[in-house]
Parts: structure tokens; C-alpha cells; sequence
């Protein structure tokens, strides 16, 4: 009896032992994902949670449900000056506390749940308000996940591709800086029951690699724009990205051409006045070609009542290449001005030649026997006093250098044309002075 009472209390040890190595096994051997179904069916199923309804506020009270937002912008495909608007696709991200889904996290072992029906928890009714177009991305599966925390937060990620208006101020255009903004607002909820806010510690994030073909994104700032209507204040974020035009495009393809063209207009102010096909076969050409340009550079901008300062370029550049045809219409009617003033002064000298032969022919006759010794006497004198009197009348005036310069050329119409020489690529290298200037070195307070 006392050698059975031992055995028996060692065969319960080993039963024991035995009990506690099956659970132990059985433990290892938990199945996480049939762990996940029972705890969703516990948290969402029928009659345990009622998507219809928002979370409490924070603390479970009863104030706005908070959501923190932020995005990740992948790419941005166009900045369109036509439409004033842009494209970009990004992630969106929301997350919030739901204390209602709520779970045991098998001691760590259950980080997340993840959900891919966004209709089965309660979502915000966030949408952007400035947005012309949209679509979700569903290759291969729908973009889009919801992941639950232990402790009822909610995540909810989406990848979208969004078309956004982007009014824009083209008064320095093609020297300018845009602003186009991403905002985001409550449709239904007032900032009584739900409230967003950025997401502290990087709210915005941009691709490193972004390329834009025509703009470079400089910086881009968050803030709040909550808007009052009829029926209640409106929870609102918005994002600005602030876009600075690339010039070399512009300056490649826009005022090098047009420069060419302004220089070509002054060959034919080196062309002889007489070339008068060569002249305007030019001044035509260049005109019309002007005209084109500018033509084609309003063509890819929105009809808008201000003047632009690429509007200031054409229009100078045309000024100086209409004024190059003009200013061969001047030489031309000088030209033949002169032409026919020196002609009325040929005419002018013959009949005073003519006058003071038939003068000289008349004191001849009058009394050849007395005046005969004396002519020639008479003749020397009035020589002599008419001498004088040219001598006089011909003696130059002081002149300053720009008198005695133009001294060289004769005619009017050479005059013009050696004056425009100078005046026409001074007077444009004046104003392109004043253009660079005013629109290169601005405030930026202006360019608002």
C-alpha cells in the first residue's frame, strides 16, 4: 500500500506534464488567419457594428471625430496655361480612432487587420473640392486598403489620379511663378462631428525623381481652409504648390527668334537707297514673319484681358521691324525730294548763268569808244567786289562734331538711313534693358 501510493502520484505528475506539452503544441500550431476571420466577424459582424454611424471624439467623447490626413504625391503629368489646370497622381492616406473595432492582438502577435471594402467601416466623406477629374487605379486589383490597429485606429489608403483646376496669373508670362492648389474638405459633416488635420511630421511628401517638362515645383505649404455655408462650417485642408516656369525653352524658342528678326530688319538700312525691290522684299518679309510668331504665341494661352510680358515682347519686336519698312518709305520719299531739289537748282544756275551773259552782252554795246580803255579796268573791279563778296558769303560756320559728321553725306535720305543705323539697335538694346530689369529682378509680392 505505501509502495502504490508513490506510482500513483507519479503516473498524475506524468499525466500533468503530458497535458501541459499537447496545449503547448496545440498553441504552435494556431491558425492566425482563421484567428483574423473570428475577430472580424466579432467586430463587424451583423448587429456589432453599424458602418452608418461615426466614431466617438477623442477620449470617447462626445465631440467631432478626428481624421489625420496625408499624401504622397507620385507624379505630376501636365500643367495645361490653356485650361488652367493640372494633373497629378497620388496616395492618400486617412487615419482616425474607431474604438468600436477594438481587439485582442493574441499577445503581439496581431499588428493589423486589413480590410479591402471600404464599405464595411465607417469612412470620412472627404472629397476634393477643386477637382475636374478623377479615377481610382484598379490594375491588377484595386489600389486601395484599410488596415486596423489593436487599438481601433484605422488607416485607409487609396491611390488616385486627379485632374484640378489651377487658376493662374499670366501677367508675367513666360517669366512667372504658379500656385495651384489640392483642397480637400467634409461634403456632409460640420466641424461638430468631424474635423481633419494634417498628419504631424510630414503631411506632404513628393517622389524624389518628379520631373515636370516646362515647370519645376519649388516648394509646397499645407494649411486649413474651413469654409461657412448656409448649412455649417466645413472641415477643409489644402496643400499649395508653388511651380516656377523653366525659361530656356522660352528664350530658345521665343526671344533669340524674335531678336534675329528685329537685327535681319536692320540689314536694309545698309542697303543703296536705289534697291528698292531688295528693301521692301525684306521689310515685308520680316514684318510677316513677326507677325506669325506672335501669331503662334498666343495661340497656346487663353485669350486673357491683361497684357502679358511675352504680349510686351511681340509687340515692341513688331514695333522695330514695322518701323525698319517705314523708315525705307522715308529714305525713298527723301530720295527723290533730293532729286528733285538738286534738279530746281540745275535749272536755277542756268538761268542765271544765262542772265548774267546776256547782262555782260548789253554793257558791251552801250558805248564801245568810252568804255572800250575802261572795260577792263571795270571788269577787274567788279570781279574783285564779287570775290569779296563770295568769300564772305562762303566762309563757313563753326560746326560741332555731330554737324560736321552728317557734313559727310549730302543727301537727306543718306542722313536717315546712317542715323537709323545708330538710333534703331540703341533704342532696342534701351528697352531690353528696361525689360530684363522690370521683369527679372521683381518682388515676389508682385508676382501675386
Amino acid at each position: 500500500m505505501d509502495i502504490s501510493r508513490p506510482s500513483c502520484a507519479l503516473l498524475v505528475l506524468i499525466v500533468l506534464c503530458l497535458t501541459q506539452l499537447t496545449e503547448c503544441m496545440n498553441g504552435a500550431k494556431i491558425n492566425f488567419r482563421e484567428k483574423e476571420k473570428q475577430i472580424l466577424d466579432q467586430i463587424l459582424g451583423p448587429g456589432r457594428y453599424d458602418a452608418r454611424i461615426r466614431p466617438s471624439g477623442i477620449n470617447g467623447t462626445d465631440g467631432p471625430a478626428v481624421v489625420n490626413v496625408n499624401i504622397f504625391v507620385r507624379s505630376i503629368s501636365k500643367i495645361d496655361d490653356v485650361t488652367m489646370e493640372y494633373s497629378v497622381q497620388l496616395t492618400f492616406r486617412e487615419q482616425w480612432l474607431d474604438e468600436r473595432l477594438k481587439f485582442n492582438n493574441l499577445g503581439g502577435r496581431l499588428k493589423y487587420l486589413t480590410l479591402t471594402e471600404a464599405n464595411r467601416v465607417w469612412m470620412p466623406d472627404l472629397f476634393f473640392s477643386n477637382e475636374k477629374e478623377g479615377h481610382f487605379h484598379n490594375i491588377i486589383m484595386p489600389n486601395v486598403y484599410i488596415r486596423i490597429f489593436p487599438n481601433g485606429n484605422v488607416l485607409y489608403s487609396i491611390r488616385i489620379s486627379l485632374t484640378l483646376s489651377c487658376p493662374m496669373n499670366l501677367k508675367l508670362y513666360p517669366l512667372d511663378k504658379q500656385t495651384c492648389s489640392l483642397r480637400m474638405a467634409s461634403y456632409g459633416w460640420t466641424t461638430d462631428d468631424l474635423v481633419f488635420l494634417w498628419k504631424e511630421g510630414d503631411p506632404v511628401q513628393v517622389v524624389k525623381n518628379l520631373h515636370l517638362p516646362r515647370f519645376t515645383l519649388e516648394k509646397f505649404l499645407t494649411d486649413y481652409c474651413n469654409s461657412k455655408t448656409n448649412t455649417g462650417e466645413y472641415s477643409c485642408l489644402k496643400v499649395d504648390l508653388l511651380f516656377k516656369r523653366e525659361f530656356s525653352y522660352y528664350l530658345i524658342q521665343i526671344y533669340i527668334p524674335c531678336c534675329m528678326l528685329v537685327i535681319v530688319s536692320w540689314v536694309s538700312f545698309w542697303l543703296d537707297q536705289g534697291a528698292v525691290p531688295a528693301r521692301v522684299s525684306l521689310g515685308v518679309t520680316t514684318l510677316l514673319t513677326m507677325a506669325t510668331q506672335s501669331s503662334g504665341i498666343n495661340a497656346s494661352l487663353p485669350p486673357v484681358s491683361y497684357t502679358k510680358a511675352i504680349d510686351v515682347w511681340t509687340g515692341v519686336c513688331l514695333t522695330f521691324v514695322f518701323g525698319a519698312l517705314l523708315e525705307f518709305a522715308l529714305v525713298n520719299y527723301a530720295s527723290r525730294s533730293d532729286m528733285h531739289r538738286e534738279m530746281m537748282k540745275k535749272t536755277r544756275r542756268e538761268m542765271e548763268t544765262a542772265a548774267s551773259m546776256d547782262a555782260a552782252s548789253d554793257l558791251l554795246d552801250t558805248d564801245s569808244n568810252a568804255t572800250f580803255a575802261m572795260k577792263p579796268l571795270v571788269r577787274d573791279g567788279i570781279v574783285d567786289s564779287k570775290m569779296r563778296q563770295c568769300e564772305v558769303r562762303m566762309s563757313p560756320p563753326r560746326k560741332n562734331c555731330c554737324r560736321l559728321w552728317m557734313s559727310k553725306f549730302p543727301t537727306r535720305s543718306k542722313r536717315i538711313d546712317v542715323i537709323s543705323r545708330i538710333t534703331f539697335p540703341l533704342v532696342f538694346a534701351l528697352f531690353n534693358l528696361a525689360y530684363w530689369s522690370t521683369y527679372l529682378f521683381r518682388d515676389e509680392d508682385e508676382e501675386k
